[in-house]
């Protein structure tokens, strides 16, 4: 669990602030859950065969003697609370949200044990429409936000009929092959065989190749639901790739499953993953209700930005992970100039100017240094003589330019200026 440092935290501001203006004009509204929920509904919602409910989770008991958990996901929880709220009884839902999760894994870049995820999850739709509409919302924020390299991988794990068939044929295949296994997936032939899938393992990856696909064992409906998915897609113009062993780490999901990877990092990363899971809500007690839903893990995609800032300086990531400089840089000193200068400060900032107040009270020449480093275009310059002449001298710091001095009874003249371009040197004869 890492600590957000003030240029860390000015990031994630930007990266929040785009997905909170790209999801408004999707008409998807924001939910906020509780971090702490009761254990069972993670068990029951995730799966207690799933390494995240068997070997992750933080859970404990209250002084209620209630065992509680500290979220290690997000659908389950927004899941409930539309349950709990009646949400489901209002039609369909767009649903976004953001914050920490929690799970006990083995840190490592870009994934900590509190790690962060903005998600969208969809109640109450279930066309292969509407898979591709989230789909292309997950797409559409990421390449906004500068991220190079996508590639969308998608599969479908069809009905639970579908996968109860496929499971049946993968486990007598793998059972035959046994000895070929790691261990963890010769553990997982008995608890949860589909995660096989996805095994890090290169000894099991390379047994896989040969392994019956979850394609093949679909019904023809879900693989005409499926073609209906990718024939959306090609029309959007969005790209993408067949992965069979992509199954996702989680019960709850059938039919289509994605994930959104980048190679911004050197080799593929997954910055974003989801699918449906259609039978969420009801296996937590709520009525029979389509969804689809995904997320993407904030620890992972600021590394991907940051990439993406120094491949190409000039480019969106790069302009999102800058930080905004101040309007003007307010250099004083001495007694009176202080007092003169925070009230200057202040009525700058109430007039909407950013303004960052030098309260050093070291040399001029120290702060000039200090505001030309700040960024700022301009300095507001205040000494023991403006504070008893009643004005305030405005340097332009950006390019050259003649000094002004304002009255500093006049705010809304000093805020003109400073909205202003300065003026140039040749100007300043000019006029003078």
């Amino acid at each position: 669990m890492v600590d957000l440092l003030p240029e860390q935290t000015r990031r994630w501001q930007a990266v929040e602030a785009v997905a909170r203006d790209h999801f408004r004009r999707a008409g998807v509204e924001e939910i906020r859950t509780p971090l702490l929920e009761v254990t069972e509904l993670f068990a029951r919602g995730i799966g207690e065969g799933t390494d995240v409910v068997g070997k992750e989770m933080y859970s404990f008991l209250d002084r209620g003697e209630r065992s509680c958990t500290l979220r290690p996901e997000g659908t389950a929880s927004v899941v409930r609370a539309a349950m709990q709220h009646g949400l489901l009884n209002q039609g369909a839902q767009k649903l976004w949200y953001a914050g920490p999760m929690f799970r006990y894994e083995r840190p490592q870049a870009g994934r900590q044990r509190q790690f962060h995820q903005i998600g969208v999850e969809c109640l109450g739709v279930s066309s292969a429409r509407s898979d591709v509409e989230a789909i292309a919302l997950a797409w559409d924020l990421l390449a906004a936000l500068g991220v190079q390299g996508l590639e969308l991988e998608i599969n479908s794990l069809g009905t639970p009929e579908d996968r109860q068939c496929y499971r049946a044929e993968l486990v007598a295949w793998l059972e035959a092959r046994r000895d070929q296994l790691d261990a963890d997936s010769q553990q997982r032939l008995t608890t949860n065989p589909l995660r096989i899938l996805d095994s890090k393992n290169k000894a099991t990856q390379a047994l896989l190749a040969d392994a019956p696909t979850l394609l093949e064992a679909l019904s023809p409906e879900s693989a005409q639901r499926f073609a209906q998915v990718q024939a959306l897609l090609h029309q959007l113009g969005i790209p993408f790739k067949l992965n069979t062993r992509l199954v996702r780490g989680l019960d709850y999901y059938g039919h289509t499953a994605f994930e959104i990877t980048s190679d911004q990092l050197g080799a593929q990363a997954t910055v974003c993953g989801g699918g449906r899971y259609d039978g969420l809500v009801e296996q937590l007690g709520g009525p029979a209700t389509p969804a689809i839903g995904w997320a993407l893990g904030m620890e992972r995609l600021l590394l991907v930005l940051e990439a993406a800032a120094k491949a190409d300086p000039a480019g969106a990531a790069a302009q999102l992970t800058m930080s905004a400089p101040p309007e003007v840089y307010v250099v004083n000193r001495g007694e009176a100039a202080e007092a003169v200068a925070l009230s200057l400060t202040r009525s700058l900032r109430l007039a909407g100017v950013a303004v960052e107040l030098d309260g050093s009270g070291a040399a001029f020449g120290k702060q000039f240094k200090r505001a030309d480093r700040s960024g700022a275009p301009w300095a507001a310059v205040i000494g023991d003589e403006e504070a008893a002449s009643g004005v305030v001298c405005l340097k332009p710091l950006l390019r050259e330019g003649g000094d002004q001095r304002l009255p500093l009874s006049d705010p809304a003249a000093i805020v003109t200026i400073l909205h202003s371009a300065p003026k140039s040197s040749l100007e300043s004869e000019e006029e003078r």
